[in-house]
């Protein structure tokens, strides 16, 4: 497998050239361009995430030694802010969806989960006028749900540095599944507003949130467990307390600090409460494996286009990244973490048994789906 290409070419099996002209058409988007495509500038940004580049000028002269035409650095500078980036939004989305299919572990909890988190990427002001943050700092965010079930995003909405956790955070809940997120989008009327929603949830408590009418629930007392205390109350103060009775899970982390959460969920052990919300760090551990792998502090271009064609394409990458290890894993008895697998990968160094169940995993892919997937890579 030719190192420099596999992940392009992975892209392109996976994804036709005619959904990607379904996409460009239902965003209003024609592309007339001949010698730079559409194609050629989302494996532009899929090579620039997983090969660091640090420009469009680095990538437009190192880009033909990684099966790219030759161009300006200009011509892909042009293209990025030109496209909308709706469609490499779009793009994540289906991938997501195909990968999905084939993805799944048991996590043993009475639903999926569903972790919601951000991650802001910050550049100076003069970079990104449109996006001031903070001080001489201008930044974008990424709002994401997670799945720990597949270790991959399930949505992804953006937006500016400044806007705040708890209102986008609304757009990420799922019925059918358990919201899980930390203090940042902790609101009382939202807690009541999801109960009569029937959106369940795990969300830690603010510091300083007053407890009213508090209510043990009986439960089996166990010397090795880390659960304090397991209650019914009202939240807040009289001037604004919730009109439903919620749920407070008190236990301690690793750290020995003492963590509370609020659940409607009253048929799960609190131990499993306690598990559920701890699962949260797993979407901490996609934004810095994501931050660190991909190239993602390093923006390229300036405009809202070329910024978040950008970042939506290193989330491709990761996705396509994970998804080749995930069923390649599957079909073989050697032992490889994500990140090795990741780094042997592009190396050229996978153990023979990697390779042989990367080529089963594909074929298989091509039996269920009906895609060709010869001479890959």
């Amino acid at each position: 497998m030719n190192k420099h290409t596999t992940l392009p070419n992975l892209m392109q099996k996976l994804v036709s050239d005619e959904e990607i002209q379904l996409i460009a058409e239902a965003v209003g988007y024609r592309d007339s361009s001949r010698t730079f495509t559409l194609r050629e500038l989302i494996h532009f940004f899929l090579l620039a995430a997983m090969h660091q580049w640090k420009s469009f000028r680095h990538g437009a002269d190192v880009g033909p030694l990684y099966g790219l035409p030759r161009f300006h650095y200009s011509t892909v500078s042009k293209k990025a802010k030109e496209v909308p980036y709706d469609i490499m939004k779009r793009l994540l989305a289906l991938i997501i969806s195909k990968c999905n299919r084939q993805t799944r572990r048991s996590l043993r909890f009475p639903k999926p989960l569903r972790v919601v988190d951000s991650t802001t990427v910050t550049v100076g002001k003069n970079r990104l006028p449109w996006a001031s943050y903070h001080g001489e700092r201008a930044g974008v965010k990424l709002h994401v749900a997670y799945s720990p079930e597949s270790s991959l995003p399930a949505d992804v909405v953006e937006t500016i540095g400044l806007r705040h956790d708890g209102p986008v955070g609304e757009q990420l809940t799922n019925a059918q599944q358990v919201l899980v997120e930390d203090r940042a989008y902790f609101k009382i009327e939202r807690l009541d507003r999801f109960v009569e929603q029937h959106q369940l949830f795990v969300i830690r408590m603010k510091d300083n949130i007053e407890l009213h009418q508090k209510k043990s629930l009986k439960r089996l007392s166990s010397t090795s467990s880390s659960v304090q205390a397991d209650f019914t109350c009202q939240l807040g103060t009289k001037q604004c307390r919730s009109t439903k009775r919620h749920r407070v899970v008190i236990f301690r982390d690793a750290n020995g600090r003492d963590i509370r959460v609020v659940t409607n969920l009253f048929h799960a052990s609190a131990e499993t409460i306690a598990d559920m919300y701890q699962q949260r760090w797993t979407v901490e551990v996609f934004f810095r494996w994501v931050k660190q792998y991909l190239n993602v502090p390093t923006l390229f271009g300036t405009t809202e286009n070329a910024v978040y064609n950008q970042l939506f394409a290193a989330f491709i990458a990761y996705v396509l990244l994970r998804w080749l290890y995930d069923q390649t894993k599957k079909q073989t008895n050697v032992s490889l973490s994500f990140i090795s697998f990741v780094r042997r990968f592009f190396s050229g160094q996978l153990p023979l048994d990697w390779k042989s169940g990367m080529a089963a995993a594909l074929f298989e892919y091509a039996q269920i789906y009906g895609r060709r997937m010869s001479n890959f890579g």
